[in-house]
């Protein structure tokens, strides 16, 4: 894992070497800076050595020096590959990096390079014959790629901290993205805070020419769900002896490093058939597992991962998480932050990072599991959400609504209260926006007073609206999936864990994510998925021999810090931050005033907005102006 940067254009040496420098926590073993002053281009490479440790460095150029590249990632399948290509007659100058298949796979494949590849990534790769960069984000968007092109310059990073050095980017806080902040709880690609960067949106790539600086973007994937078959007794055998196939090889490939490895062990069960596949290939008590809790008990898992570290006979790594030690916590991880993002869970996810990385340097994780195989809150909704819009009239259903907000508001994690009354909220609208208001941060009137006009929700939740329109599938289930695997684990989930991770320079590897098992998944019909109201029925089946029934159907918990709490807190502090400029600072106040007094359980927006201003407060010219 690494972090890269660049530009084409009007620049010096010390715009690279700043932005380099501001990606130092993604890559501490070193960097590399390069650039040709005839035709203004520069690359910079901050490395996390993984793979290949003496001969990785970057930016890397074949043996004629017409191809160079800079990546942030890791190749999966660069053995297999490396072989096609020697194969092939490429020549390999280095050991074993990964980096350097990129360069061979696209002399050899071109832009096809894409599709061949099995990891995560972001690239850039300098074409000299062609005069044009090429750039490439990963199926997922694990792995951030910013972009700008203003004054002549074109310019790229890992991280929008980097992409400001360049002392020609100039930028301004984009209103549209602060809506859709505040609807979604993160920003989603394209997207950025700022109206002149922009995100290269996942399994996407873009081709800069260098001789009359065209911007091209390509989409060279998409998550399109295409079930195969239907249900029999001999499929469902198969299916869970095929998907536990896939999990074991695709944990094998990602142990794969010249570094130690562990895994993240919540004692779920994502997380949980993540260790238990890793264990297998190692001798007992060698796999390392790293768990956190927190003292407020119903957000504390760390009882179920010390069950799985002692069914898996793994060396099991525990730190408990106190409010007092959450708030020096949170200053430290949020000066850090150049993105906002509404989910509290970066806290813990930022700790258990840091906590591993003293053991560590790659660390694998359950990510994807819960979008791919169905495992949310809202896919048991579904049903009785369709049956209640169709069977209750307007009127009655505003009536029931109304009284539902009046129940006393409750703290615990997922709590009935809270869980009734976003249900109701988004049967309030058609069923292509129940997902994003079920997560929405406020209802229609209060965004309205929070940016003091009128706000179309159509607008807020574009995204949501066409990943619902575009899958091809007509159930609920198979549209509700297309929306958490387009946006909310693009924009949320792996954005949250890149950002983690690597302000401790860990690596943190996605099995769950490997394109076979996503193949597998998209070609898999959702009754394989939810069934009979049980999430992630196929995994659950397919880890039967290998994980206890405690953890397979214990109840989901979310890895989520307790802020309901921690915002009832005076001590805390949070009320006392400064309200962005663009909100309406007087709704603000209201909203903690009537958290605090129970009447309402706005603890997701005050998060949210508290996470925006602190933020931005690292730019107080910004702060200033309105957005």
């Amino acid at each position: 894992m690494c972090g890269i940067a660049g530009f084409v254009g009007p620049g010096a040496p010390d715009d690279l070497a700043r932005m380099v420098s501001a990606l130092a926590h993604r890559g501490p073993d070193g960097s590399g800076l390069w650039c040709d002053p005839s035709r203004q281009l520069h690359l910079g490479h901050a490395r996390l050595a993984i793979l290949d440790i003496a001969g990785g460095h970057q930016p890397m150029w074949t043996a004629d020096g017409h191809l160079g590249v800079i990546f942030n990632g890791e190749i999966y399948n660069y053995r297999e590959l490396r072989a096609e290509l020697e194969a092939a007659g490429h020549v390999f100058l280095t050991d074993h990096s990964d980096t350097e298949v990129l360069l061979h796979g696209y002399r050899e494949w071109g832009e096809a390079l894409t599709q061949k590849l099995n990891g995560m990534w972001a690239f850039v790769l300098y074409d000299q014959t062609k005069q044009r960069l090429f750039c490439s984000r990963d199926r997922f968007g694990e792995k951030p790629f910013y972009y700008s092109f203003q004054q002549g310059t074109f310019a790229f990073a890992s991280e929008l901290t980097a992409l400001l050095s360049h002392s020609a980017i100039r930028v301004s806080v984009s209103r549209q993205a602060i809506k859709k902040y505040i609807g979604y709880g993160y920003i989603p690609a394209p997207h950025t805070p700022y109206r002149e960067i922009l995100k290269l949106p996942a399994g996407c790539s873009l081709t800069f020419s260098l001789q009359d600086h065209a911007i091209k973007v390509d989409r060279y994937w998409s998550f399109v769900i295409e079930p195969e078959d239907t249900w029999s007794a001999a499929g469902e055998r198969h299916k869970m002896e095929e998907l536990a196939d896939l999990l074991d090889k695709a944990v094998s490939r990602r142990l794969v490093a010249d570094v130690p490895v562990g895994v993240f062990l919540s004692g779920g069960i994502d997380s949980s058939s993540v260790a238990a596949m890793a264990a297998r290939h190692l001798v007992p008590g060698a796999l390392q597992t790293f768990s956190i809790g927190f003292e407020e008990k119903s957000f504390d898992e760390s009882c179920f991962a010390r069950q799985a570290a002692s069914h898996l006979q793994t060396h099991h790594h525990e730190e408990i998480l106190s409010s007092t030690a959450a708030q020096a916590l949170l200053l430290e991880l949020l000066q850090r932050l150049d993105e906002p993002t509404g989910d509290s869970s970066l806290l813990p996810t930022y700790l258990l990072c840091r906590f591993a990385r003293n053991t560590v340097t790659v660390a694998l994780g359950g990510d994807g599991a819960d979008e791919l195989f169905g495992g949310y809150a809202p896919f048991r909704a579904l049903r009785w959400a369709a049956l209640y819009q169709k069977m209750i009239p307007g009127r009655v259903h505003t009536a029931i609504r109304f009284w539902a907000n009046r129940l006393p508001v409750v703290d615990s994690y997922m709590s009935l209260d809270f869980k009734l009354k976003r249900a109701l909220r988004g049967l309030s609208y058609p069923s292509c926006l129940w997902n994003p208001v079920w997560m929405s941060l406020l209802d229609e009137k209060d965004f309205s007073e929070l940016f003091q006009e009128p706000v179309d929700l159509d607008e807020v939740f574009s995204e949501a609206i066409e990943a619902w329109d575009r899958c091809s599938q007509t159930n609920l289930v198979d549209r509700t999936l297309q929306f958490f695997t387009d946006i909310y684990l693009q924009d949320d989930i792996l954005a949250k864990t890149d950002r983690a991770s690597m302000m401790s320079s860990l690596e943190v590897r996605s099995p769950f994510l490997d394109v076979d098992i996503v193949n597998f998944a998209r070609r898999l019909p959702s009754s394989y998925k939810l069934r009979g109201g049980e999430t992630k029925y196929i995994l659950k089946k397919a880890m039967g021999s290998l994980l206890p029934q405690s953890i397979l159907y214990r109840r989901k918990q979310g890895f989520a810090a307790p802020v309901a709490q921690w915002l009832r807190n005076k001590d805390f502090g949070l009320a006392n931050s400064p309200c962005p400029p663009w909100l309406n600072a007087d709704f603000v106040a209201k909203a903690f005033t009537d958290y605090r007094g129970h009447k309402t359980n706005h603890h997701g927006f005050l998060w949210s907005q508290w996470v925006l201003g602190a933020v931005f407060s690292h730019t107080p010219d910004l702060m200033a102006r309105e957005a």
